[in-house]
């Protein structure tokens, strides 16, 4: 992967972006948008539209679509002493945070603070055994109560405090992978179909909000946006790690290239459009089951309208909503090839009946 390409990536995941709280990584998108597509204009709800105008009328119109949203914490009171007490914004596992370092986003800039609990000297046994909740965890922001109500306010948002970095082979870890390399692939689809010509239908890289929370970004644009065909850039649980039953939850290995999902939330001609443009740009790829609705923006475009040809392809992804998310660069540049091949593979007056 390119300097500038890795940069642009560690730049989007390490932007604080809970849901609600998309501004930063909305602005990082627009910034890298502004250089390559015809349009870039976000919607009322906070979502980012880059377009590329299509040569050919009639051609089908595509939107890449990704969430740029990630799972954080909320200010919801600040106890007499000072302490901040919190709300989950999106699935946090309760059980992971004793301990960590956190930032709580402020009008004034982040402050650096520590989730707290009793010492597990001071906690009895039978408590011992239970995860604590998150109403028994606090944030220390090291200052006194009059400082912290001065500076904190109830609704402002608290990331953890970890960005990017790469180890072993191939591999990176940061926070927020779900979903902002999913908007670093768009971007870069974008890109590779521009220096190749142009789609001879628009296309769209959407980065949508608030998806952790119900998938809200992805219903209004692929409402705005009205495309023929909207696919889901996402990540999905790898498997390849100690205690995943891969009878229960399929197989996805991290460095064997993106997973391509199959289903009733995807049109199978689109599917089939999918695998071939795989095989045509010669990178490895992964089929994931999925028989039921994914839970991801693939539902909202899916059902947006009288209905449209949705698809979903993920990078298999280890420890998804943890500050430690782990994934293999190798797949990002697979799905980037992968799906550039797609767009400027599709065909004008393509029908998408099943």
């Amino acid at each position: 992967m390119q300097k500038k390409d890795l940069a642009f990536l560690q730049e989007l995941v390490e932007s604080p972006s809970p849901s609600g709280f998309e501004q930063p990584a909305a602005e990082v998108f627009r910034k890298r948008m502004a250089r390559v597509a015809d349009s870039v204009e976000t919607n009322v709800m906070g979502s980012v539209h880059a377009t590329l105008k299509g040569k050919k009328r009639g051609a089908v119109s595509v939107m890449l679509a990704a969430h740029i949203d990630e799972i954080g914490l909320m200010v919801n009171y600040i106890t007499p002493e000072g302490f901040i007490a919190f709300a989950a914004i999106g699935g946090v596992d309760a059980a992971i945070l004793p301990g960590m370092r956190v930032h709580v986003h402020t009008k004034d800039g982040p402050l650096l603070g520590v989730l707290g609990r009793k010492p597990v000297h001071l906690i009895e046994d039978e408590e011992r055994k239970n995860v604590t909740k998150l109403e028994r965890l606090f944030i220390d922001v090291g200052l006194s109560a009059d400082d912290v109500k001065a500076r904190v306010r109830v609704g402002d948002c608290v990331t953890f405090a970890v960005g990017f970095e790469t180890f072993g082979d191939s591999l990176a870890v940061s926070r927020g992978f779900d979903d902002k390399m999913g908007a670093w692939i768009a971007a870069r689809v974008l890109e590779e179909v521009k220096k190749a010509g142009g789609p001879a239908g628009d296309l769209t890289a959407a980065a949508t909000v608030q998806e952790e929370i119900g998938l809200r970004g992805g219903i209004t644009s692929a409402w705005g946006v009205d495309p023929q065909v909207g696919i889901a850039l996402e990540v999905g649980h790898a498997t390849d790690y100690p205690d995943i039953d891969k009878r229960k939850h399929g197989e996805a290995e991290c460095g064997k290239g993106p997973v391509i999902a199959r289903g009733p939330n995807i049109n199978p001609v689109l599917f089939e459009l999918l695998v071939a443009a795989a095989e045509a740009a010669k990178v490895p790829y992964q089929i994931g089951a999925e028989p039921r609705g994914t839970g991801t923006d693939a539902n909202a475009i899916q059902l947006s309208r009288g209905g449209k040809a949705a698809a979903l392809v993920s990078i298999p992804l280890r420890y998804m909503h943890t500050p430690t998310e782990v994934l293999s660069l190798k797949d990002l540049e697979a799905a980037v090839k992968l799906m550039t091949r797609f767009v400027l593979d599709l065909k004008p007056g393509t029908s998408f009946i099943p």
